[in-house]
């Protein structure tokens, strides 16, 4: 049997998971007997460590960027890191390392690896490294249709990138989890009070304050906001006050970190993800895929990545960025619905089902590793 193809895959640590998660989703579900896969971090740390050793792979704290100047240092800076990866016989490295260095391909290189690919997670660019990342990578997982048009349309680019949007839990994010967390309880509300959730960073490329307003509009929303608030603590602040001058601080609930999102989910009427139209930040956004996938009807505003996933009117709704009006009335039409919230969480269901299962999202990474050594079913 043809041994399997090693491949590292690179991440800067799995202290900030976010990343950490999307990559280890991957990962742990690799068919082994194409493929050993290795992980690389520039510094160790993080809970989702110990499920790494759980799984098996190995996990290497070693440096795979390094200063690209002064750049008469760089050959050496690259060869002194190369050494410390050619022991491994690594043949395909992939990054997730979100960052503007071109060290990392270079290193890959001269380590023996035939392939170096970069994960493209959001819209934004950088500087110029960006260019000569995108140079030098055999392939690029892009994750939203949008990318491909603004980022890789130079003929020396354009065949190197493939389409590999995020993919989602449909077994653990699905309809009818037991609300355990009792966040209606918690909160005061009753099964009739209409909450509309919203699972985001706490910074202000989310456009919590678009979201809010729109709830102030629609008398008797309650709206529950989750995610870590130490992020930005007078972002937070200034949310809070926000609420106050709206007179709605009894109907806007920061729930903090939720750890176990699926239970939110089956507590919620509606999912609102309200990122800014000037945001760079999302690809693929996770936070409404898990929503969706739970059967939880959805808005989202109508930017990248979000306009792949929801077919407005069919399996959710868009609405213009920062449109306060547009998204009080998509709110206004749900809570005087059921049928029509019912109708869109069974679409939305289907829709990630169909489009955007992490199997697929395996799927189209083994394709992309496969096409690369040229081993095909």
């Amino acid at each position: 049997m043809k041994r399997p193809t090693r491949i590292l895959f690179t991440i800067p640590n799995f202290i900030t998971a976010g990343s950490g998660y999307a990559l280890l989703n991957v990962v742990r579900r690799l068919d082994r007997e194409r493929f050993a896969p290795s992980i690389a971090v520039l510094r160790k740390g993080g809970k989702l460590e110990t499920l790494i050793e759980e799984l098996g792979i190995p996990l290497l704290e070693l440096p795979f960027t390094v200063p690209a100047r002064p750049l008469h240092k760089l050959p050496g800076y690259i060869w002194e890191a190369a050494k410390k990866f050619r022991p491994y016989g690594f043949e395909i490295w992939h990054s997730y390392h979100y960052a503007d260095d071109y060290t990392e391909p270079l290193i890959a290189r001269a380590s023996g690896a035939r392939a170096w690919v970069y994960t493209k997670k959001n819209m934004s660019w950088g500087g110029r490294a960006w260019h000569v990342r995108t140079f030098l990578a055999t392939r690029i997982a892009a994750q939203n249709t949008a990318m491909l048009e603004r980022f890789f349309t130079h003929p020396l680019v354009r065949h190197k990138v493939r389409l590999v949007p995020r993919g989602v839990e449909t077994d653990r994010f699905r309809p009818g989890v037991e609300p355990r967390l009792q966040i209606r309880s918690q909160l005061g509300l009753s099964r009739d009070d209409f909450l509309v959730g919203c699972v985001a960073h706490l910074l202000p490329v989310k456009g919590h304050p678009t979201l809010i307003q729109a709830v102030a509009q629609v008398p008797g929303a309650h709206l529950a906001l989750a995610g870590k608030l130490s992020l930005d603590e007078e972002y937070v602040a200034r949310l809070r006050a926000l609420c106050a001058e709206l007179g709605v601080t009894g109907r806007v609930h920061f729930l903090g970190n939720v750890s176990d999102v699926p239970a939110l989910h089956a507590e919620l009427d509606a999912f609102v993800l309200p990122t800014l139209g000037r945001s760079r930040m999302e690809g693929c956004p996770v936070a409404l895929l898990e929503a969706m996938s739970c059967g939880v009807p959805s808005i989202a505003t109508d930017i990248p990545g979000s306009q792949d996933i929801i077919r407005s009117g069919e399996d959710g709704l868009l609405v213009p960025p920062e449109d306060v009006d547009a998204l009080a009335a998509a709110l206004r039409g749900l809570l005087d619905n059921p049928q029509r919230r019912r109708e869109l969480g069974l679409a939305a269901r289907r829709r990630v089902e169909q489009a955007y299962p992490i199997e697929r999202e395996v799927a189209r990474h083994e394709a992309l590793y496969r096409e690369i050594v040229g081993d095909y079913p």
